[in-house]
């Protein structure tokens, strides 16, 4: 039944007082707290937040039980009097899609996202009770800029296509120069393309008029073709700007034209982009790429930490806070590169850098080893080059750990002499493997079926891939032995599937977020890209396209995916609150550092995975004999 008005204060002036959040304000604006919340009570079996709405009021639970729950995953929690749910209480992630439904008669204090607001401003101490509240602006030398972050974000999501402002100018290569720098003039433009029949063949700049014309007084009736660019980097219009940027960052060029498949669709510039987006992880990328020396990159390595951090607090998915860790770590390993290149002089045969594990899946956080290797053309000769690659390799290697990617403990780097081979070599090893798939191998197969070029001729992994492809797709008997080598990570959930904490080790009562949660996912996934026969690294990717391949459900690959990215999450606000505490980042989690919300979310992500490993376990079981 419902409460008299004085009833229902009393209920609130008595509530406030003894929760543990709202007891720690003074008691003026303890009263002002009361005087601004509504009163509301339900019975049993009322929907009082529908999906979509949990973000429009904060509320207190002054008597009687409800439940948070998403009404199309089935995912539930109880919450009782004296504990908060909504705006600010609940985190981001599940406002938009969970509902508050009464389980017994209630009654509820709520109040309006503005008043939190002025609440947290007044004393951000509140703010870590308050997962989803943006924190109020603070001086830049205590509190990361987000901005920056932010924009990083919207990079990842936004298609090159939707930031071309207008068609591409073009002109035939046989038009004057003195035509050309007309129609720039007409145009207001500062670069034009050149198109024979419908082919792309060359770019001209106002820098190429400036240096290659102007300065050698160059007869301006002669064809355009004289003075282009022929060798042209291009993008394709459905890729995301954040790649564009740090294509034009890493070759330090202004202008990129756009293609669609072969058609040209337009022209991307440097000042396009950042007009609208100084991001600056951009910036660092830029800045990467602009030194000369180890200590220079040295010092730019110590911004990534600090970039973590950002990107935490801009609330970034962990799908987007790795591929911008990760394009940092590609950068310094560019420019590293560069670096052993102008030391030793041009390498002697065509060779491709390769990323292994967590950089080559796009998946890497601030504190990551080194998991790297050299395929090297069939040309080459041990006696004759084996000296020039020794020592190339390990200047990046020696280079990437001095930034902080420290060397591999198991030396699965390019520097170690197994990990630096011919491509016929490596069709080798992989067909080893997979004919032999014992425990060496198998552990193997873990680090190098995860393969990304960095730097080099891309061809020699992609062909590569292909043979291996051909040879795992379909093959029962060793996608069984994956499966069996898989299960060794298991999701730390007991018999009556409570979270089991580690007893051993230098951090006992903790969960190992990347080897019991992320680990076993990362397992499925390519366990299922395999089968299916598909070149793709990144783990929530295979798990896409492992879904349209027909080797696990939809709504399989979908659970997988946000318990992957809650489970990632985590780790990620983990190390930036450890980074920001100046502490060494590490992947251990204690619970306490959790809510009851966020722990139950963290039981219904391991379940998600076990049952999945159940069903993989079952598929296989008969392959292994």
């Amino acid at each position: 039944m419902p409460h008299s008005t004085a009833k229902a204060t009393s209920l609130l002036t008595t509530a406030l007082a003894q929760h543990p959040v709202w007891q720690q304000l003074p008691a003026k604006e303890l009263k002002n707290l009361e005087a601004q919340a509504s009163h509301q009570t339900a019975a049993s079996g009322t929907v009082l937040l529908a999906q979509g709405q949990l973000a429009s009021r904060l509320g207190l639970v002054l008597r009687g039980e409800l439940q948070l729950h998403d009404p199309d995953l089935g995912h539930a929690v109880r919450l009782g009097a004296g504990q908060l749910l909504g705006y600010g209480a609940t985190p981001a992630r599940q406002l938009t899609t969970w509902q508050a439904t009464t389980l017994t008669d209630v009654e509820v204090a709520w109040w309006s996202p503005d008043v939190l607001q002025a609440v947290c401003a007044k004393h951000p101490a509140l703010l870590c009770f308050f997962p989803s509240v943006t924190p109020p602006t603070a001086p830049s030398e205590t509190r990361p800029a987000e901005g920056d972050a932010a924009t990083a974000l919207n990079l990842i999501s936004t298609p090159i296509r939707t930031l071309i402002k207008c068609a591409p100018i073009t002109l035939p290569p046989s038009s004057s120069i003195q035509a050309t720098a007309q129609l720039m003039r007409e145009r207001g433009v500062s670069s034009v393309l050149l198109m024979d029949a419908d082919q792309l063949v060359g770019l001209v700049t106002d820098r190429d008029l400036r240096n290659k014309v102007v300065a050698n007084a160059l007869d301006v009736t002669q064809p355009v073709a004289s003075i282009a660019t022929r060798s042209l980097l291009t993008v394709q219009a459905n890729s995301p700007a954040f790649e564009a940027l740090l294509l034009l960052a890493r070759h330090h060029i202004h202008h990129l034209p756009v293609l669609d498949g072969s058609e040209l669709v337009g022209m991307i510039t440097t000042t396009n982009l950042t007009e609208q987006h100084g991001a600056s992880p951009v910036y660092l990328a830029s800045d990467i790429y602009k030194q000369t020396t180890l200590d220079g990159l040295q010092t730019l390595s110590g911004r990534v930490k600090q970039l973590q951090q950002q990107l935490a607090a801009a609330d970034a998915s962990a799908y987007s806070t790795g591929h911008i860790i990760t394009a940092i770590t590609d950068a310094l390993t560019v420019r590293l590169i560069q670096l052993a290149e102008q030391q030793l002089g041009p390498a002697p045969v065509p060779y491709l850098w390769v990323a292994a594990g967590s950089q080559a899946r796009n998946e890497q956080t601030a504190k990551s080893d080194q998991d790297n290797c050299l395929i090297l053309d069939d040309s080459y000769d041990e006696a004759a080059h084996g000296a020039y690659f020794k020592a190339f390799s390990k200047l990046v290697c020696d280079g990437l750990a001095a930034c902080g990617y420290v060397h591999c403990p198991g030396e699965m780097m390019a520097m170690t002499d197994t990990w630096r081979q011919s491509r016929r070599v490596w069709a080798e090893y992989f067909r080893k493997w997979i004919e032999q798939p014992k425990p060496k191998a198998l552990m193997l197969t873990c680090v190098f079926f995860d393969l990304r070029g960095i730097h080099g001729h891309t061809e020699l992994l992609e062909s590569l891939r292909q043979d291996v492809l051909v040879h795992t797709q379909g093959n029962s008997l060793f996608l069984a032995h994956m499966v069996s080598n898989a299960l060794k990570h298991r999701p730390p959930l007991g018999m009556f599937g409570n979270i089991t904490l580690s007893k051993n080790g230098d951090k006992p009562r903790t969960i190992d977020l990347k080897h019991s949660g992320i680990v076993p996912i990362v397992d499925l996934a390519r366990i299922y890209a395999l089968a299916a026969g598909v070149p793709v690294a990144n783990t929530h990717d295979r798990l896409e396209v492992s879904a349209n391949a027909g080797q696990v459900s939809e709504q399989s690959a979908r659970d997988l995916r946000d318990a992957l990215e809650f489970l990632a999450k985590l780790r990620i606000a983990h190390q930036a609150r450890q980074t920001a505490q100046g502490q060494a980042a590490d992947n251990f989690l204690a619970l306490e550092e959790l809510s009851n919300f966020e722990r139950s979310q963290l039981k219904d992500a391991f379940g998600v995975v076990q049952t999945l490993q159940e069903v993989l376990s079952k598929r296989y079981s008969g392959g292994r004999f």
